[in-house]
């Protein structure tokens, strides 16, 4: 593979977003365990945690009371989704000064064409490089970025080096690399796919390519094909611009079936705050529930209101009250997914249900 014919892709990605706004604008904040979600003893569940609190296993997604006992000396702060709105206005002007191939995947966090760019520099990783500098002078925040030929290795290459980190995997250790990644960080495989994929022996990308197209489309139908695919190296998906969102959600599929009304009331609030988290304090009108039960029927149950709601204790009570118009309880439900439409403003393109990773129940500059 020619590095001279190959698209120039970078990722870029805040750290800890939310919490190093925070400790931006509050500098007695800095340097501490810093939660940003609900009050220790609430149902609310973590949106964002600093650095110094992930060190103790406070994550994303994880119950603020469940933060709590993992590191009691943490400083718990509400979002403030108006601030950090702001700063993805300047981090977007930023992206914006290189290429208009941006597609942005939330507030803090896109991939970038940069193939044919603004500035006419030949190669990715000094537009990288530029990038995470003016965004450490003019926001005071850091940024981890990552660059390949394309969008499943740039974004790969993002995560290796955070917090405030840059790494590049060209197309000749592109192979190399992906042989020894482990299946639950290829795009698109979540914790019940996973173990598919463990059941027949299937643990890294060498794996993967070794069990070839068949056996995997046969496990796994489309998305076998596709993660063979990546197995190889070959991920044509183009950065796409300027899509208007018309949905946010986040949905899951559990181990196993699951009748436990009072464990999926917990999944539905995790489910609520990580919506609330991708809509950044945009709101939409209508809030629907979709509910698969154990023999595959599926069901959605949605609720149109007057005005916008973006608030996840909002999203909670409404997403709890359609979720007892459904046989939720009393028919297993294999997985469920909470979606937000009608926005008031568009402003960023995540796909309409976007797989949530969630602990669930038994039940060198060559690019």
């Amino acid at each position: 593979m020619k590095t001279d014919s190959v698209r120039k892709i970078v990722h870029v990605d805040m750290d800890a977003f939310y919490a190093a706004v925070e400790q931006r604008d509050r500098p007695e904040l800095r340097g501490l365990p810093v939660v940003v979600g609900g009050p220790p003893d609430s149902r609310a569940v973590v949106c964002t945690a600093s650095y110094e609190a992930r060190k103790f296993g406070v994550r994303s997604a994880m119950p603020c009371s469940q933060a709590h006992r993992l590191c009691p000396q943490a400083v718990f702060v509400a979002p403030r989704f108006p601030a950090y709105s702001e700063a993805s206005r300047t981090f977007h002007a930023i992206l914006r000064d290189y290429t208009d191939a941006i597609e942005p995947l939330s507030l803090d966090e896109a991939f970038l064409d940069v193939t044919e760019n603004k500035k006419g520099i030949p190669l990715a990783t000094p537009i990288a490089r530029e990038i995470r500098e003016r965004v450490r002078s003019e926001l005071h925040l850091t940024v981890s970025a990552g660059v390949s030929y394309c969008k499943f290795l740039a974004k790969i290459a993002s995560d290796l080096r955070k917090p405030d980190g840059l790494s590049v995997i060209p197309p000749e250790k592109a192979l190399e690399f992906i042989d020894a990644l482990a299946v639950s960080k290829f795009f698109s495989v979540g914790p019940a796919t996973r173990k598919r994929l463990e059941g027949i022996g299937v643990r890294t990308g060498l794996d993967l390519r070794l069990a070839g197209t068949t056996r995997l489309e046969r496990l796994l139908g489309k998305q076998g094909v596709f993660l063979h695919g990546l197995s190889l190296g070959i991920d044509d998906r183009p950065v796409v611009a300027g899509r208007s969102r018309k949905s946010v959600g986040a949905e899951d599929t559990f181990r196993t079936d699951t009748t436990d009304i009072l464990w999926m009331r917990r999944f539905l609030s995790v489910l609520s705050a990580k919506v609330a988290d991708r809509l950044g304090g945009t709101g939409g009108r209508t809030v629907t529930l979709k509910v698969k039960y154990h023999d595959f029927r599926q069901v959605t149950r949605s609720r149109t209101l007057p005005g916008p709601v973006s608030d996840g204790e909002d999203l909670l009570r409404l997403a709890e009250e359609l979720m007892a118009e459904t046989q939720a309880g009393s028919v297993p439900v294999r997985l469920l997914g909470l979606q937000v439409s009608q926005f008031e403003a568009a402003d960023r393109s995540p796909s309409p249900w976007e797989q949530l990773e969630l602990p669930l129940p038994d039940a060198g500059e060559g690019t």
